[in-house]
């Protein structure tokens, strides 16, 4: 009897507001955490009129972890939210954060959070917004998805729709203009910026493939050279030192002297690639339109193993996934445009502002 009783007493504080940990296979254990206190409300601007408002936001396009821990999404038309585990808290226009889409968030070894946003670049600081835009030296505002880098020197790199600026901080507080174009790539569409193991800056480009910059000269790789496509969407460098690039029609491995094409018949959910990114463990994500794919590294496909795995909307994924990101706890997050996803090493499933967290 002492034990039906203490079993009931288990199963009602699991279910009360606390944490949860849930077994979903052998392999992933699953923490839920409490639901976090809303600070400011949501503004939901140019949303349908069936839009769920109860979701973070109806399109994360960029998420970050800074070094107190805390959860950074971009959203489309709600400014950036913070996550601590506690509050979900909005930053928006009346914050001072007066920019539609964010699209790429990092951190300054100072703990300032930068912004790339439509509305040019913000710079957070624990209490106020700071943009710079043209008087500050951007010829163009519009900064690309995943291109505010911030490489080991601490320089902070600005791709845009209209080349790349570079900041200069001490030139910051005079009031002059800050940000000054990188010749070496004037006038390129820029739409993602990486630095690899070596030191060397990466850059992709809408239309004229990547470039490689070491810190003194700087080299095109092109279809000339085997690249699949001069559209390059966004790249990472693996576990092992490989190059993936995304392209119009798949995905393409760098190794340094041969490229290797991926596409629909080699086993990826979509041609129309949209991110790509790799889990600590060396497992990599590719997003397309209404897929996503994994793929193993470590499958055997001399004995038949199957590297790549498609998820669709079976598997809980419904909509185009616009960013990923791993948090130090080895939990990876999905920012798609029906709102916030986790995975639960079988499916994926909705993050809400009630969570589950």
């Amino acid at each position: 009897m002492s034990k039906i009783i203490l079993l009931s007493l288990l199963i009602i504080f699991t279910l009360c507001n606390c944490q949860v940990t849930t077994n979903r296979n052998k392999d992933s254990i699953i923490t839920f955490k409490p639901i976090p206190t809303l600070i400011r409300n949501p503004t939901h601007q140019g949303i349908s009129p069936d839009f769920d408002t109860s979701l973070v936001s109806q399109y994360i396009r960029s998420i970050f972890q800074d070094s107190k821990g805390n959860l950074w999404f971009g959203t489309l038309g709600d400014g950036v939210v913070r996550y601590d585990v506690k509050s979900l808290t909005y930053f928006a226009k009346s914050e001072g954060l007066d920019a539609n889409s964010i699209h790429a968030i990092t951190e300054d070894k100072n703990g300032n959070i930068w912004l790339g946003t439509d509305q040019g670049v913000f710079k957070y600081d624990g209490k106020e917004f700071r943009n710079y835009n043209e008087k500050n030296g951007l010829k163009n505002i519009t900064v690309s998805r995943k291109s505010i880098l911030i490489d080991k020197s601490n320089t902070i790199w600005v791709g845009t729709e209209s080349g790349v600026f570079r900041y200069n901080a001490s030139v910051d507080n005079a009031n002059e203009k800050c940000f000054s174009l990188f010749p070496l790539l004037a006038s390129i569409k820029i739409r993602d910026i990486m630095e690899d193991k070596a030191g060397n800056i990466w850059f992709a480009s809408q239309d004229n493939g990547v470039y490689r910059f070491d810190g003194k000269t700087i080299i095109n790789i092109t279809e000339n050279e085997g690249l699949g496509d001069n559209y390059a969407g966004g790249m990472i460098q693996d576990k092992t030192g490989n190059f993936w690039f995304t392209m119009k029609g798949g995905i393409c491995r760098y190794d340094g002297k041969n490229f290797t094409n991926f596409t629909t018949k080699d086993g990826l959910g979509g041609n129309e690639v949209w991110g790509i990114y790799e889990e600590k463990s060396g497992i990599i994500w590719i997003s397309a339109r209404g897929s996503m794919t994994r793929y193993d590294p470590s499958a055997n496909v001399m004995i038949g193993e199957k590297p790549f795995t498609i998820f669709t909307e079976k598997d809980g994924i419904n909509c185009c996934v616009q960013s990923m990101y791993q948090d130090r706890s080895g939990n990876m997050w999905w920012g798609a445009g029906s709102g916030l996803y986790r995975f639960d090493g079988e499916r994926f499933y909705q993050v809400k502002q009630k969570g589950p967290w």
